[in-house]
């Protein structure tokens, strides 16, 4: 890797605010997340996988810094375009399990960030916005339906389940 993932993903994002904080304190987070739960091998998509969504930034880009498994990992994490979030949301999950089938070598690794990823909006939303929160819960059996691979990142699975069963 010729740079860091951690300064791309900020460069990438300049003054995009998550909430009322800068962008970085969500990217921190769900990088946090897969060093917490022993997953650092998705480092680089963790703090990358909004960038193809919410940035100029293209799949080719990342994949000429970062290279091939990372650049599909973060174009796995990127919804799909749609009017609505219900629209991107079928979608995005249809092509994310249709993906997850084909156990391509950075699947894993995509998967691992996309949990982490829910995972800190989850924590996120539990503290301060309870309408977002109540639409995670409302997408959970349908992201687990198309996420999910055994043995994959189980244990984040469980603190997500647990989360929104509070």
């Amino acid at each position: 890797m010729s740079e860091d993932p951690r300064s791309f993903a900020i460069r990438a994002h300049g003054d995009q605010r998550y909430g009322d904080q800068p962008y970085v304190v969500h990217l921190d987070s769900v990088v946090t997340i897969l060093a917490e739960f022993g997953h650092s091998d998705a480092t680089a998509a963790g703090y990358l996988h909004d960038v193809i969504e919410d940035t100029a930034v293209d799949r080719e880009q990342i994949a000429s810094v970062f290279g091939d498994d990372v650049a599909a990992a973060v174009a796995f994490c990127s919804d799909e375009p749609g009017p609505t979030r219900k629209d991107r949301k079928r979608a995005t999950y249809a092509r994310m399990a249709a993906d997850v089938r084909t156990h391509s070598p950075w699947i894993a690794m995509a998967v691992r960030a996309k949990v982490a990823d829910r995972l800190a909006n989850v924590r996120s939303s539990s503290a301060d916005n309870p309408r977002l929160l109540a639409t995670y819960k409302a997408e959970m059996q349908t992201f687990r339906e198309a996420l999910y691979m055994p043995g994959v990142c189980d244990s984040m699975w469980s603190a997500l389940a647990d989360l929104l069963a509070e």
